[in-house]
């Protein structure tokens, strides 16, 4: 008898167990992350914006958390999505336009793919942005679209694939989203994706904007007021390397005449208002399904964006424009939410989602949960210093780094340091009194280096280490016979975790503090692509006979992917 009870017990306490587990799935909450492609902080009516319609937007800010000073750690929708995905900046991922597809070892950490190994049904619909083969690891349900820049017209900005050109991208995700939570199961938990194109321009086509018919009527007899920082002066005070870029480019392409800037603004804040009008349908479905009451939504912003502010257009820059987003965090199960003035940034985002399932974050990760400050246990997570980057290389956008403080912005341009840019917030957050050359401010200055100097080194990981083991070789062998010549030949080893080197940049500076700030004015190399690291004939102004001189050099590896610039050495021509 004993052993047939012991047998009854363990029949029946089995599927109890179960059953339990079943139950607690039941309630972690479903999480849908809405992400926009360049949809700037104050392009939100909730934000102050009296000209934009987002009503839902709106409501989710007043019922959830809305954090008003939110920011991207890099403001280029590549680089943020990837941050995103991985939990991990770009100083560590290392992931753009012209790199490889992104490491397949971050990936295993993103939180979709934690999500789908426990116990969560993901989906993700729109445009993902990043190059990774392994998309049905992360998701159970997907479907990756962008723009179709094999058009010239309208139709660039319709999903390319329905044949007839008859759906607009932003319907399109807003029905798979629908259709994903129809079908969605009360007992298992789910972690939708959506990432909408809008209201990113499409850049090859002359009218750049393209919105839903349905979005007409707005703002159709308004005269749009013009942008802020408009006049030339504020143009013409920023870097040459800015004047000449893309910024500028983009901006004569969409605002400098009346005309254009009517339309372009106008057709942004359309564009955005076609996404509200999919979220309303999107909470309508839960609603439908009885999941409203359980399920987390959280929207941001890639990046910021230029509506003709200092004569620019687009993102890239580390201005507030660019590198500021909405964030919003509506958490249904609380009974109320309150606004955060906390610095919270894009690389947090994961780390929430996680949090928000009751899972642990990956050491590995860089950010921070929002939870603390969504539920109201806590006031601040703690950051009293964000950092910010844009280090893509490319010539047409000047890549730059800093730290952004409550009051204060500081950020440099990489390839010259000595063009640097401090602006005390509190007394101008329009950013216009540039106090980096005010000697009132030096020490402030050399602080905000220091710490941007540290955060790179604290966000960077191993495989971005830079070349060692540097030489200068004076000597030739030339048929049997050794001289010394007057041009040197440089040499490096490639650091262990790059592999390969596909490229290399050699700087040669006449000072230490040219060499430290990243001029050559001796010699710049660019890049030059090649596998080669060692005897590398120096190519720049002739060198004098007794004159100290600097160098350093950097490479990228096999996947075009940059390392830091290795330690700076000095040498001297022999005569």
């Amino acid at each position: 008898m004993r052993n047939l009870l012991a047998i009854l017990f363990c029949v029946y306490a089995l599927p109890l167990n179960a059953q339990k587990t079943a139950e607690q799935e039941s309630q972690k909450p479903n999480i849908i992350f809405i992400l926009t492609d360049d949809q700037r902080f104050d392009a939100l009516g909730y934000a102050g914006n009296e000209l934009i319609s987002t009503a839902e937007m709106d409501k989710l800010a007043q019922a959830g958390t809305y954090f008003e000073n939110a920011m991207v750690t890099t403001p280029i929708c590549a680089a943020s999505r990837a941050t995103i995905l991985t939990g991990l900046y770009e100083r560590t991922h290392s992931y753009n336009f012209q790199s490889g597809d992104i490491r397949a070892s971050y990936m295993v950490d993103s939180y979709p793919t934690i999500l789908k190994d426990n116990g969560y049904k993901t989906g993700f619909y729109g445009k993902y942005g990043v190059r990774y083969a392994g998309l049905e690891k992360q998701f159970h349900e997907f479907e990756s679209y962008d723009r179709n820049n094999a058009f010239n017209d309208r139709r660039g900005y319709y999903y390319k694939t329905l044949g007839k050109d008859t759906v607009h991208l932003t319907r399109y995700t807003g029905q798979k989203a629908i259709d994903f939570i129809a079908d969605a199961k009360a007992n298992e938990p789910f972690c939708l994706s959506l990432s909408f194109s809008a209201p990113h321009a499409h850049d090859s086509a002359k009218d750049q904007y393209f919105w839903q018919q349905e979005s007409d009527a707005l703002l159709q007899n308004m005269y749009m007021p013009g942008p802020e920082l408009g006049e030339d002066k504020y143009f013409e005070a920023q870097p040459k390397i800015v004047r000449d870029g893309f910024n500028r480019l983009r901006w004569t392409w969409r605002y400098d005449t009346p005309e254009k800037y009517q339309h372009s603004v106008k057709g942004y804040y359309r564009m955005i208002s076609g996404i509200d009008r999919e979220i309303t349908k999107i909470r309508d479905e839960l609603k439908k399904k009885g999941l409203d009451k359980n399920t987390v939504i959280i929207l941001m912003g890639d990046n910021g964006y230029f509506l003709g502010e200092r004569q620019l257009a687009g993102k890239w820059l580390l201005y507030d424009n660019s590198v500021r987003v909405p964030l919003i965090v509506f958490d249904p199960r609380l009974k109320k939410q309150h606004d955060s003035k906390e610095m919270a940034m894009n690389v947090d985002v994961p780390s929430t989602i996680l949090d928000l399932a009751g899972i642990q974050q990956p050491k590995s990760w860089q950010g921070k949960s929002l939870v603390p400050l969504i539920s109201n246990q806590a006031k601040s997570i703690k950051r009293d210093t964000a950092f910010i980057e844009h280090i893509w290389e490319f010539k047409n956008i000047p890549p730059s780094e800093g730290v952004r403080t409550k009051d204060w912005k500081y950020f440099r341009y990489v390839n010259d340091q000595s063009v640097e840019e401090l602006y005390n917030l509190k007394d101008d957050p329009k950013e216009i009194n540039n106090l980096a050359t005010d000697p009132k401010y030096a020490e402030k200055l050399k602080t905000f280096r220091k710490k941007t100097n540290r955060l790179i080194l604290e966000l960077s990981d191993d495989y971005s280490t830079g070349p060692s083991d540097l030489i200068v070789d004076w000597t030739r062998n030339k048929e049997g016979l050794i001289r010394i010549d007057s041009k040197p030949e440089y040499g490096w080893v490639v650091p262990a975790n790059a592999v390969s080197q596909s490229a290399y940049q050699i700087l040669v500076a006449s000072s230490e503090e040219n060499i430290n700030t990243n001029i050559g004015d001796v010699w710049d190399s660019g890049q030059i692509r090649t596998n080669a690291s060692s005897k590398i004939v120096h190519s720049g102004t002739p060198l004098i006979s007794r004159v100290t001189y600097y160098w350093k050099v950097r490479i990228w590896d096999l996947d075009n992917r940059l390392s830091r610039y290795s330690e700076s050495h000095s040498f001297a021509r022999i005569k």
